[in-house]
């Protein structure tokens, strides 16, 4: 068991050693006051004289006293007892909620922190043609381009950048970063002549920021 000045923490196996001791001193107690109904159902506070003030002949007195001390001192056991339950199941759910909110905290740093490292979009996705070079990918609508070939956040100027991009890798797979519910994902993209109109079938917007 801990000790008051925090030494050790309580465990659960701690209160489930007190709640056993809690339970034998039940018993205990339970035991003195059958022995007490065994007496002539001599109570606590029963008298043990007669009514000419001579010590009863017709119980054991020595037994019946005996049983009495027991009991008071048990009851005093098991409400320090008690208290000390109390007290050890207190601290293991301050814990357990310490642990709760740290275990929050992290989450949310480790969120943030991921925050921080994705790279910047400068453009989304709003349009893409089933059977288009651009679908075929894996290209999907609201994917926030981040990287396009050579083109990213720091050097894109406007759409005219991803168009020369394209008539330049015409039939070449391109690399393209895209940030997807959050996450970043890499994809090889084929600008080439298909049945619609352009080189990807896709419709892309600048990024207002």
């Amino acid at each position: 068991m801990a000790q008051p000045d925090g030494s050790r923490p309580v465990t659960v196996s701690d209160v489930q050693q007190l709640v056993k001791r809690k339970d034998e001193i039940e018993a205990q107690i339970k035991a003195c006051y059958e022995l007490l109904e065994s007496q002539k159902g001599v109570g606590m506070n029963e008298p043990l004289v007669d009514a000419e003030g001579f010590p009863r002949n017709d119980i054991d007195l020595y037994q019946v006293r005996t049983a009495r001390h027991n009991i008071i001192c048990l009851q005093n056991d098991h409400k320090a007892l008690m208290k000390q339950v109390e007290e050890a199941l207190h601290q293991l759910h301050a814990r357990e909620k310490e642990k709760h909110a740290k275990d929050e905290a992290e989450a949310l740093a480790e969120a943030m922190s991921q925050n921080q490292s994705l790279p910047q979009a400068f453009a989304r996705v709003n349009a893409v043609t089933p059977g288009s070079p651009a679908s075929i990918s894996g290209l999907q609508v609201d994917d926030e381009i981040v990287e396009f070939g050579s083109v990213n956040a720091n050097n894109f100027q406007n759409l005219q950048n991803i168009a020369s991009v394209v008539q330049h890798s015409e039939g070449r797979p391109l690399s393209v970063t895209v940030l997807r519910s959050g996450k970043k994902v890499h994809l090889g993209l084929t600008p080439r002549r298909w049945a619609g109109k352009g080189l990807l079938g896709c419709n892309i917007l600048p990024l207002q920021r």
